[in-house]
């Protein structure tokens, strides 16, 4: 969408200046607004017409049924589905009678804004209806990052021709009709009408509805209140039923006179507290909000977003378009978690229902980074939602004969939620991930009080998953035999490498806090042989290499399978897993996303610069990138071995993810994980940060030509650390008191003191050819004459190596049947 004119390059918003109805289900997601724990999709005020109706609270779900042809020992027998829940958004409006609707009448003038420093979606239409009656509809919708509970809009409707009869509708819906969804009819029974009525009222200008879902038994409550103001002569009155709840207000409008409505909505679910708690909990939520009212949420709304914004931007000159995407990508990034609290971070975040609106590894292992250096107590809360489910993923690691725990492929409660399937069954890398992000999220805060608590409870159960998964040998060596890594046209493999290192890293980890807190070490029964026995599996672990080659193996002989027919292969046949069946994948040497590499990224001081140099290149040959979670690190590493420019590319196809639909399914809602990827990309790639456990931040910066300056802020143990980086050189500087700060430049160190910025120049990158990808599937050059062609009609990525629509259709309805990660 980014690329059509109605969608103008502006650093802080992403405005669309005309409607295209075609358009809406992308615009919904695009449109999105949340807070991590309430989610609205971006609909018309008016609800129709509309691509995907979503109202979401995280985690509400329903469970469903996970269907076998034949069931087998371990198999799940249930998944959890996230569901649409009251929609509160809905605000019809009658022009004489008349349903203002953009499909009738005439659509004089539509725009939106999506405001990034605001944190709102405002609205503004020009209408003339069927009747010839003008009309001007301005709406701002919020959803509060302050008080957790509420979502607001302020809706306003003028007369621009004469006297007008105006009726406005505010409503909660319940059980709306969604558009059918595909695949297993006892699945589409279940979310049919997922929630049934508990009760239903009014009182005193509040109307409010409570549902309960019928099978996995949680209750839903929502409630709204208002503000009306008019100079003329009103009449309001308020209805309720099992579904709905609706106040209307009427009345005669003279030319250039406006109605405003300021709709207050709460939300609160729960699956243990009773009926009236819960309404409590609504009515108290609401009235706080009424009484600081819309002026005080707007305000309330800028001050956190500038608070954010001063420690998370991340600012480029060079690439107008680019700078846009990042900041649209931190925007979703923030909505995705700032207040999940206790819940998790679903793939597209609340902005669709997508993967069923379940959380993967890619939150622990793309999202929690940005969070963990920018806003680090999202980070906190996620990880903390992990260990809540720990006696689950403990009781489904005994239910598959192994030790420590075993967390789910894909979720919503902690339990798993795929059916049996090779690449998701046997991904155990899903544990080292978790580790991996609550290691990192204690280095880099210093938050000792979490890593005594969470962060050991995370590391020492994980740490044994693996210490009974392997095996010593008779060499010595420890083998992790039988496992999926991250690539998922690969299954069941013998010494995957992502998994290896980072499971080495997993028990290092384990039994450095282990040693330094003896008394819960204690409590958890680690004694000092099993501690011995991590490092020795650690220290031991395989890591296949191919020395006729001179490249290390994704996993053990896959190097030897024959390599896939890239030149048989058309381009409307990808995405692979669409036209190929995966045993003939899992056979051959083709990559979907980012694995060997991903483990270059994450553990880089796993490989010698050399080696990182010889793998990047030829991983390059084998990967598809039939994955958005591809481009960011396949980035990360091009960059690391001094391919600045292919990185450049990369990185536009992170960054336009969704705003380009490069992947043809942002309707279902974002790619959180892949708009995290700006961040990373910026941040490690270009500004070569990296986390190695035990040491000090490290840098080694370097720009694409196309870029002539990046500035970002870490926080660092509490300490706001920002770099900015020109072409030949880089400053460090730290704001505010305290201690000086050690880091590295390229392996050197580097004391860096509050209000003592220190440069230092940027050594030259060693000179390589650029490596060659599969044939189409190159990422697209991205060249940039004039300023940023500001009406572009120049494709960026992947899209431009797309299927025709009906073979996309095609793709995308055989890619929805496997359950694939994102």
């Amino acid at each position: 969408m980014i690329q059509h004119p109605a969608f103008p390059v502006e650093p802080w918003v992403l405005r669309e200046t005309t409607l295209h109805p075609e358009m809406l289900p992308q615009t919904e997601s695009l449109f999105a607004l949340a807070n991590g724990h309430i989610g609205w999709r971006g609909n018309l005020d008016e609800g129709e017409p509309h691509g995907l109706p979503g109202s979401y609270l995280n985690g509400v779900y329903e469970r469903r049924p996970l269907p076998y042809a034949e069931a087998g020992f371990g198999f799940p027998e249930s998944g959890e589905t996230v569901i649409n829940v009251t929609n509160g958004k809905l605000i019809r409006l009658l022009v004489d009678d008349e349903p203002f609707d953009i499909r009738y009448g005439e659509l004089l003038t539509h725009e939106r804004v999506l405001d990034f420093r605001a944190g709102t979606l405002t609205r503004r239409a020009d209408w003339v209806s069927p009747a010839g009656r003008r009309i001007r509809v301005s709406s701002v919708r919020l959803v509060s990052l302050t008080q957790r509970s509420i979502c607001a809009i302020s809706y306003q409707v003028e007369s621009l021709d004469g006297p007008v009869r105006v009726v406005v509708q505010s409503e909660l819906v319940t059980n709306e009709e969604l558009p059918p969804r595909g695949g297993d009819p006892r699945v589409a029974a279940v979310l049919e009408a997922p929630l049934e009525s508990v009760e239903y009222g009014a009182v005193d200008g509040r109307a409010g509805l409570m549902h309960r879902t019928r099978h996995s038994d949680l209750t839903v409550s929502a409630a709204m209140q208002h503000a009306v103001a008019c100079d003329a002569d009103t009449h309001t009155w308020t209805e309720t039923r099992p579904d709905l709840a609706r106040l209307t207000v009427g009345t005669r409008l003279q030319q250039g006179q406006p109605l405003r409505l300021v709709k207050f909505v709460a939300y609160g679910w729960s699956g243990t507290r009773s009926r009236p708690a819960l309404q409590d909990q609504v009515e108290g939520g609401l009235t706080v909000a009424a009484q600081t009212g819309w002026e005080g949420l707007a305000e309330e709304q800028r001050a956190y977003l500038d608070d954010f914004w001063a420690r998370a931007d991340v600012e480029l000159e060079g690439d107008e378009e680019i700078q846009q995407a990042t900041r649209f990508g931190m925007f979703h990034v923030l909505q995705s978690g700032a207040r999940a609290e206790g819940r998790p971070i679903p793939a597209k975040g609340l902005s669709g229902n997508g993967y069923d609106g379940h959380s993967f590894w890619d939150a622990e292992t793309f999202v929690l980074p940005v969070l963990t250096y920018t806003i680090p107590d999202a980070a906190a809360h996620e990880l903390r939602w992990r260990q809540s489910t720990l006696p689950g993923a403990l009781e489904r690691a005994s239910q598959l004969g192994l030790r420590g725990a075993a967390f789910p492929w894909r979720t919503i409660s902690g339990a798993e939620c795929s059916a049996y399937w090779p690449a998701g069954t046997a991904a155990f890398h899903v544990n080292a991930d978790i580790a991996h992000a609550a290691a990192q999220y204690a280095e880099a805060t210093g938050d000792e009080q979490f890593e005594r608590t969470t962060g050991f409870d995370l590391l020492v159960h994980t740490a044994r998953l693996w210490s009974s998964l392997g095996h010593h040998d008779g060499g010595g060596t420890f083998r992790i035999d039988g496992v999926t890594g991250p690539d998922e046209y690969s299954a069941i493999a013998d010494n995957n490498i992502f998994t290896n290192v980072m499971a080495a890293r997993n028990m290092r980890a384990a039994a450095d806090v282990a040693q330094r807190y003896p008394k819960q070490a204690r409590e958890l029964r680690v004694t000092t042989d099993e501690v011995g026995a991590w490092l020795a599996a650690a220290d031991g672990i395989v890591i296949p290499y191919d020395s006729a080659r001179g490249v290390h193996c994704q996993a053990e002989g896959f190097t030897e399978h024959q390599v896939w027919d890239f030149a048989q292969t058309s381009p409307d046949e990808y995405p692979l897993l669409a036209h190929f069946p995966y045993f003939d994948l899992y056979r051959k040497q083709v990559v979907k996303q980012a694995d060997l590499v991903l483990a270059i990224q994450l553990c880089p001081d796993a490989f010698t610069e050399e080696e990182k140099a010889r793998d990047f290149e030829y991983y390059e040959g084998l990967t598809v990138r039939d994955s958005s979670l591809s481009a960011c690190s396949q980035a990360v590493v091009a960059a690391d071995t001094g391919h600045l420019d292919l990185a450049y590319d990369y990185l536009a196809e992170t960054a336009l993810m969704d705003l380009a639909d490069l992947e043809h399914n942002t309707r279902d809602g974002l790619h959180i994980a892949a708009l995290a990827g700006s961040w990373i990309v910026l941040v490690q790639g270009f500004g070569g940060m990296r986390y190695c456990p035990g040491q000090p931040p490290s840098f080694a910066p370097k720009l694409p030509a196309a870029l002539t300056r990046l500035t970002f802020t870490l926080i660092l143990r509490g300490r706001h650390l920002r770099v900015e980086v020109i072409p030949s050189r880089v400053t460090y500087i730290l704001d505010g008191d305290g201690p000086p700060l050690e880091i590295t430049h390229y392996g050197a160190p580097v004391t860096v003191a509050p209000g003592q910025p220190e440069t230092r120049d940027i050594p030259p990158l060693p000179a390589r050819p650029r490596p060659s990808q599969p044939p189409g599937r190159e990422p697209v050059r991205r060249s940039l004459p004039e300023p940023v062609r500001r009406r572009r009609g120049q494709g960026t990525s992947p899209a431009e190596r797309a299927q025709p629509a009906e073979k996309t259709a095609r793709a995308e309805k055989a890619g929805k049947a496997a359950p694939a990660g994102p």
